[in-house]
């Protein structure tokens, strides 16, 4: 980020092509994530925080076929101080919670003939 001496964090963030949150942090801290013993933790406030296990675990926990946007609605129902704009963070926590405690799904095999390669209809002559 050579553009930095010369130019506002933004602006360099923006001609290297990255974010400009990225330049910030790379303003801070150069090093690479990676070498400076840190993951990035979060930026503002869990807005689910309290929420979630207490009024979302349940409906998800009733009834399994629930879609994230009807559980969003309710929680907008429930909750209008929340801002309307947790939505995808609801869906992902909702994916996420899904994958760990939900029920198991099936398994499918997909099974493709190719074309003049199928067994079945093949005749075995001795």
């Amino acid at each position: 980020m050579n553009h930095r001496k010369t130019l506002s964090t933004e602006t360099a963030a923006a001609k290297a092509g990255f974010s400009a949150a990225t330049g910030y942090r790379i303003q801070r801290d150069p090093r690479p994530l990676r070498k400076n013993g840190r993951p990035p933790g979060r930026r503002r406030p869990d807005p689910l925080a309290g929420i979630f296990d207490k009024d979302v675990v349940p409906m998800l926990q009733k009834n399994t076929d629930i879609r994230p946007v009807c559980v969003f609605r309710e929680l907008m129902r429930l909750h209008p101080e929340l801002d309307p704009g947790i939505r995808r963070t609801l869906e992902r926590r909702i994916r996420d919670w899904r994958a760990r405690h939900g029920p198991d799904r099936d398994v499918i095999f997909r099974q493709t003939a190719r074309p003049g390669r199928n067994a079945l209809c093949r005749t075995s002559r001795s």
